[in-house]
């Protein structure tokens, strides 16, 4: 396909645009990311000198906990709203009702629309301290303070993000899939949920992988929802950067975390992304 001169004015503004707003800043990020920071003062000199420094400290135990909380719970929630999220979007993809699944779709996009403090609060409302905390944590063994439960309630609020996205990512995955397949496995003596772990999950495997991304980069990227519902216990990459760079005034320290948590992020998703889409196509073969 041929390029037209106005095609290409129009890519070469899209080009420019993003540039501006999207790698010129990040340059900025990596560049501070190796300036030396002096206490007093709000960010780096223009003409501070290069340090490794800022890395090097990322490597004390107290930061590596942070990563490690983050990637844990947010692959942790996004697990969990793809399981929860994958009998919804059949639900909606089966449905022969117009109403009832452009009802349920409406519903699901709604729940994207909401604010992300209503959210944080009606679970620290009904599952917090003023709720049914004790009674819950009780189940579990613990209290409605221990770590274990606090983590139990990031975990919750993150799955308001992740059932919705990922149910609508993969219902265009689950009409995407002959129906009729299924119930030859069911023609041939297969339970009917042995014939969707036979025929189904591997037919969406595109579409859980997808699904599973999404969620993954809403959890790890979390802020508002670990900075409520972790009372200060429990703490994600983000917030450490908010404290770097509004209350410390931090700004290379922050930088070299923002930096470190995207490059990580990176290699995190394209080891799932490779692992699973392996397995998937030999499992459809």
């Amino acid at each position: 396909m041929k390029l037209t001169r106005g095609a290409a004015l129009v890519l070469g503004l899209v080009v420019v645009v993003y540039g501006a707003l999207m790698l010129y800043p990040l340059l900025r990020v990596f560049e501070d990311s190796f300036r030396e920071f002096i206490p007093g003062r709000i960010g780096s000199a223009a003409n501070a000198p290069f340090t490794v420094a800022n890395y090097t400290d990322l490597l004390h135990p107290a930061y590596v906990s942070y990563f490690w909380d983050t990637f844990r719970i947010g692959l942790i929630s996004s697990f969990l709203g793809v399981l929860l999220a994958f009998p919804i979007a059949y639900f909606v993809a089966r449905r022969r009702s117009d109403w009832l699944r452009r009802t349920t779709i409406g519903f699901l996009i709604t729940l994207m629309f909401l604010s992300v403090l209503v959210r944080v609060y009606a679970i620290e409302l009904s599952f917090g301290p003023v709720g049914f905390a004790s009674e819950i944590a009780r189940l579990f063994g613990e209290t409605s303070g221990s770590r274990f439960y606090i983590e139990f309630m990031i975990v919750l609020g993150l799955l308001h993000y992740a059932v919705p996205m990922s149910a609508l990512v993969l219902i265009g995955a689950i009409q995407n899939v002959n129906p009729r397949l299924i119930e030859a496995a069911q023609s041939l003596g297969a339970a009917r949920w042995k014939s969707h772990l036979a025929v189904s999950v591997p037919l969406c495997a595109r579409g859980l992988l997808s699904a599973f991304l999404v969620s993954f980069t809403l959890s790890i990227s979390a802020f508002i929802v670990p900075m409520v519902l972790g009372r200060g216990k429990v703490m994600f990459v983000s917030n450490l950067i908010y404290n770097r760079f509004s209350e410390l005034a931090n700004f290379p320290s922050g930088s070299a975390v923002a930096v470190v948590m995207l490059v990580i992020s990176l290699v995190v998703i394209y080891i799932v992304s490779r692992l699973t889409s392996g397995d998937w196509e030999r499992a459809v073969r």
